[in-house]
């Protein structure tokens, strides 16, 4: 089998996938609803200046943690952000393992 064809079956399978299915229904349940979208959009850019700091090797300062913290707590109180942040850490996930499985398939000459 050609290694294009097992790749487009590998993301034929990530379409058809539970976690893709539901990440993507939640995502457009969220895009439907301007006021859920807005507070998901201030919790990424919390989250990314948080994670931006971390990568520079800065330590995110503690306003930066308790507004991450805050809007956090804010969005689990709701049963469609909680759903909605639970279903993103699953796709999330899964493409974390296939990442990490495909890694080390070829580590041995990437080092």
């Amino acid at each position: 089998m050609n290694i294009y064809d097992t790749v487009n079956q590998l993301a034929n399978e990530i379409r058809e996938s539970e976690e893709y299915i539901e990440y993507k229904k939640m995502k457009e349940h969220i895009k439907n609803n301007s006021e859920l979208k807005e507070k998901l959009d201030n919790f990424e850019k919390a989250r990314y200046k948080t994670q931006v700091a971390t990568m520079k090797g800065e330590e995110p300062t503690q306003e930066q943690i308790e507004t991450l913290q805050r809007i956090y707590l804010e969005l689990i109180q709701n049963y469609i952000t909680k759903k909605y942040l639970d279903v993103e850490l699953k796709f999330n996930t899964m493409l974390s393992d296939i990442n990490k499985i495909l890694g080390e398939a070829v580590q041995d000459v990437i080092e």
